[in-house]
């Protein structure tokens, strides 16, 4: 009866050892997950950094470009771009030339 009592006892120490090394190993497990995943965090943090500055630089551009867009198709600019450009004039318009 000792030695069946012996036996239990060390097949108990055995179980528990082994479930005491497998909550060991999770617990390491789930400590490198977690850490990869805070890298990972951090790294998507500083991704969604640099995309909102870009939205935000590529909407001022689009802003400028409206802008130019609009200045560009007025009558006035038509006409400084016809006369410094192409040289052009309105028919019957003297031109004088300022000598340099």
């Amino acid at each position: 009866m000792r030695q069946r009592f012996r036996t239990k006892r060390r097949e108990n120490l055995v179980g528990m050892r082994l479930a005491i090394l497998v909550l060991l190993l999770l617990t390491v497990v789930v400590g490198v997950r977690g850490a990869e995943l805070k890298r990972q965090q951090a790294a998507n943090e500083a991704r969604i950094e640099e995309l909102t500055l870009s939205i935000s630089s590529e909407e001022k551009r689009s802003d400028e470009i409206a802008q130019f867009t609009k200045k560009t198709q007025t009558r006035g600019y038509i006409e400084q771009v016809a006369r410094e450009k192409l040289g052009l004039v309105y028919p019957g318009e003297i031109i004088f030339e300022k000598d340099n």
